[in-house]
């Protein structure tokens, strides 16, 4: 089979990532800004992805180095590429993968920020009393809970399909990265929350619907915008407007540092990281281990306490 120009070459890549591997439209947008730029430098130099050398990907990336770009972005850069030729190789375009035998940068090692729990606290009690209508203090109120209790991830939360809800559910159906779906438990709080939102939220919609003939939405936290439910950009203002209540530094909270402090605040309390791994949805435990950081302290302080030649010595 005979490869097509460059740019329906990736193209073609990106539409298959939709189609046939699930990838969530944040994960083609990745890709795509990744690509673009790949493709920028492939043109540069007259070059074809048909017939490119390795040398010319690792001139690629010895320029990003040069750059001065992180090398987080640079790994992530080299795994588009490396998807790209493998996708290339599978549809018979190429003979081989020049990408796969390069040594990627690696990543600078971070330990997740994350919040206290008393934090978490003050934040889910500005939740409540947050909204100019008691119908939007119920929605903040669970938004919160749900995150904090789950560990979802923003889009997973603001999507979520309001059947997932139905019948006071103990356990939530989360569809995650490339449609693989987990199940994860519902803490008291949450179940209260959720179950308070759903009533309030079905008698508005049932009222739209006699009103104005409007068709129920099928999210839980339903919205009049393209994508029918509310949007992870202002989930993120409403919880910075949490952060401000609460006396918690906006610039420390997102929606993200909730998932972190989720993972963060089970391990301190003794799950298992494996199960973390689950209830977050990380196909690796690569993934999951940066929080090993936690384990590290638990144990240092579990030595501390109980090791006899870990007490200071009684002196003679």
């Amino acid at each position: 089979m005979s490869a097509p120009p460059n740019l329906r070459w990736v193209a073609t890549f990106l539409e298959a990532q939709v189609a046939e591997v699930g990838a969530s439209p944040n994960t083609v947008l990745g890709y795509g800004r990744d690509l673009a730029n790949f493709l920028g430098f492939v043109e540069a130099k007259n070059l074809q992805l048909e017939t490119l050398e390795r040398g010319d990907i690792e001139t690629y990336l010895i320029r990003c180095e040069a750059e001065g770009l992180a090398k987080s972005t640079r790994a992530r850069r080299l795994s588009a590429i490396r998807q790209l030729f493998r996708f290339a190789y599978d549809e018979g375009w190429r003979a081989d993968n020049p990408a796969i035998r390069i040594s990627g940068p690696g990543r600078a090692q971070r330990l997740p920020k994350t919040l206290t729990i008393d934090e978490v606290e003050s934040l889910l009690e500005a939740a409540r009393d947050h909204g100019r209508t008691v119908s939007d203090q119920l929605r903040n109120r669970c938004l919160m809970e749900l995150l904090y209790a789950t560990g979802m991830r923003v889009s997973e939360l603001v999507s979520l399909p309001v059947a997932a809800a139905r019948g006071r559910p103990e356990m939530l159906l989360i569809r995650g990265k490339g449609g693989k779906e987990r199940m994860v438990p519902l803490s008291p709080p949450a179940q209260a929350a959720l179950a308070d939102w759903l009533a309030c939220r079905d008698a508005a919609e049932e009222e739209a619907r006699v009103r104005h003939r409007t068709p129920p939405s099928r999210f839980l936290f339903p919205s009049s915008g393209k994508d029918g439910h509310l949007t992870r950009q202002s989930f993120f203002r409403l919880i910075k407007d949490f952060a401000v209540e609460a006396g918690v530094p906006p610039a420390r909270v997102t929606p993200h540092v909730l998932r972190h402090a989720f993972a963060t605040h089970l391990l301190q309390g003794g799950a298992d990281l494996r199960a973390i791994q689950t209830l977050l949805g990380h196909a690796d435990l690569s993934t999951t281990e940066i929080y090993t950081h936690v384990l590290d302290e638990r144990l240092k302080s579990l030595v501390l306490e109980h090791h006899p030649l870990a007490k200071p010595s009684k002196s003679s």
